[in-house]
């Protein structure tokens, strides 16, 4: 099954940086939203950045500034930068694939990665 691979998560202290990439196949990457999503203990996951196939990016207001989504075409491959990180940002980081179109015969609507753990902390 197509599965997102990810990694970069870590320990960081406040105002460090860090990036996380995500790697799928090529059939999910050139036809899906793919986007982050945080989850803190106890709280809601939360979207932190999409970019869509068009080239669109959307952040939550939290991180304008900080973080930046990008695509790698060639290499399948979603990254978040994440700069200036604050011990609020703390939290498991999810990567996701969605397609736009919603429920497609044989494809999936909604691909999550396993989580990485980042923690910002002195």
């Amino acid at each position: 099954q197509v599965q997102l691979v990810e990694s970069g998560g870590g320990l960081v202290q406040p105002g460090g940086s860090l990036r996380l990439s995500c790697r799928t196949s090529g059939t999910i990457f050139s036809d899906y939203t793919m986007g982050w999503y945080r989850q803190a203990p106890g709280q809601q996951r939360e979207v932190i950045a999409t970019f869509t196939v068009a080239g669109t990016t959307i952040y939550r207001d939290s991180v304008k500034g900080r973080f930046t989504i990008s695509r790698d075409n060639a290499a399948n491959t979603v990254y978040l930068q994440m700069h200036s990180l604050k011990p609020e940002d703390t939290a498991v980081y999810y990567c996701n694939a969605r397609n736009p179109l919603g429920t497609v015969p044989g494809r999936p609507v909604n691909i999550w990665g396993q989580g990485t753990q980042v923690t910002v902390s002195s």
